[in-house]
């Protein structure tokens, strides 16, 4: 009869360290050729932005810069280099948009208004409270699309930061079969960025003046990105994302 022998620990710790070299080798070519892919197709886009001046409502003051979690393709590039932070969720995902999200020139902190969330909001929270420009999609990392999280109204609640609403689409784009509908643009498409008004949330909520505020950033968002869609030449906004309070 043959006997099975296990493997050494110093095999297997080698093992281990050949399997995160190639993890690692995979994430740095993935991340590099999908960047060089949105910086490509960006370049030819023919956009409009408006209201550039509210990103940052006070100077030299932090801010939290929200759009939904499908439409980062053109927010990561055109907000690019500019030192804000995202907050990048820790699941394995999560690891190949922090190094996608690097490479545009974003400062990341791991966590997510699900596991690890509160954490990664209170640590955020303390950046923008001196300053810092946060970048943040309210319904990440896994959904339900187009509802807006507490993890961002706490950020908010704590650091006495504005939320800075913007609307994103494109007139011509591929919307990925992914729960929140990736956008990717197309080449040459007429794309539209708008940024709308801060939200002030005040300190010391409870979890009913939390939802109440949450619902009213859900509506902002809906707002801008139904008038960038209608700008795009998409003028059937879906009707169960709320834009007015019912």
């Amino acid at each position: 009869m043959e006997t099975l022998t296990q493997p050494s620990p110093e095999a297997s710790t080698q093992q281990s360290a050949r399997r995160e070299k190639m993890q690692e080798f995979k994430y740095r070519i993935l991340s590099w050729l999908i960047w060089l892919l949105a910086r490509a197709i960006y370049k030819t886009l023919r956009m409009q932005t408006e209201n550039m001046e509210g990103l940052i409502p006070s100077p030299n003051k932090g801010a939290i810069l929200v759009t939904w979690h499908g439409r980062t393709f053109i927010a990561a590039n055109i907000l690019r280099n500019r030192g804000y932070w995202a907050l990048i969720s820790l699941s394995r995902d999560g690891e190949l948009q922090n190094r996608i999200f690097r490479r545009f020139g974003f400062q990341t902190v791991r966590g997510s208004t699900g596991r690890g969330g509160v954490r990664g909001a209170l640590e955020m929270a303390r950046k923008v409270q001196k300053g810092e420009v946060l970048a943040f999609t309210p319904d990440g990392p896994r959904g339900p699309t187009h509802k807006v999280q507490p993890g961002v109204i706490l950020m908010a609640e704590k650091s006495g930061a504005p939320i800075v609403p913007v609307g994103i689409s494109a007139s011509k784009r591929i919307l990925i079969r992914s729960w929140d509908s990736y956008m990717i643009p197309l080449p040459f498409a007429r794309a539209f960025f708008l940024v709308g008004e801060p939200i002030y949330v005040p300190p010391n909520l409870d979890e009913n003046g939390r939802l109440a505020y949450a619902a009213q950033l859900e509506r902002a968002l809906n707002r801008m990105e139904r008038e960038a869609e209608r700008r795009a030449g998409h003028p059937h906004y879906p009707p169960e994302w709320a834009t007015e309070e019912r």
